[in-house]
């Protein structure tokens, strides 16, 4: 019973909703890969898929960000991040004080400017929304 009560006080857990960044439509990646403070080491097992589509994020409790990759089709494709900024194909950063405390949607760069005012969404505290996009022919081709 101790052990259960100190992981609770080691740990940050994050709620990840993840949109398709053309359509707005809720996405259900099939795997993830989750790197913390700019450190090289992977953690595919830090992330719980839930059966509404949404994902807990399960962080020790010192990590003051975060990147994460999302696959799709049972492979090893990545999604391409629609960060406003630039379609984003390397790693984004994420600050977990800012997410625990006030939650956080990143800007739609992806879909048409009526699109993302149709499926403009917030953010709770505890929560990130991210909209990706599949990779086109061409940058499927590139690779």
């Amino acid at each position: 019973m101790l052990s259960v009560v100190l992981h609770a006080q080691t740990a940050t857990t994050i709620t990840l909703k993840v949109f398709d960044g053309k359509t707005g439509r809720p996405v259900m990646p099939t795997g993830y890969q989750v790197r913390v403070d700019h450190l090289q080491a992977i953690h595919i097992d830090w992330v719980k898929q839930n059966d509404d589509g949404t994902a807990e994020l399960n962080l020790p409790a010192d990590v003051h960000e975060f990147s994460i990759h999302l696959a799709y089709d049972n492979s090893m494709e990545i999604y391409v991040n629609c960060d406003a900024q630039k379609n984003a194909f390397g790693d984004v950063w994420y600050l977990v004080p800012q997410i625990k405390s006030e939650g956080m949607v990143i800007a739609n760069g992806c879909g048409h400017s009526r699109a993302n005012e149709k499926y403009k969404t917030t953010a709770l505290p505890g929560e990130l929304i991210l909209f990706v996009r599949e990779k086109n022919w061409i940058e499927k081709g590139k690779e």
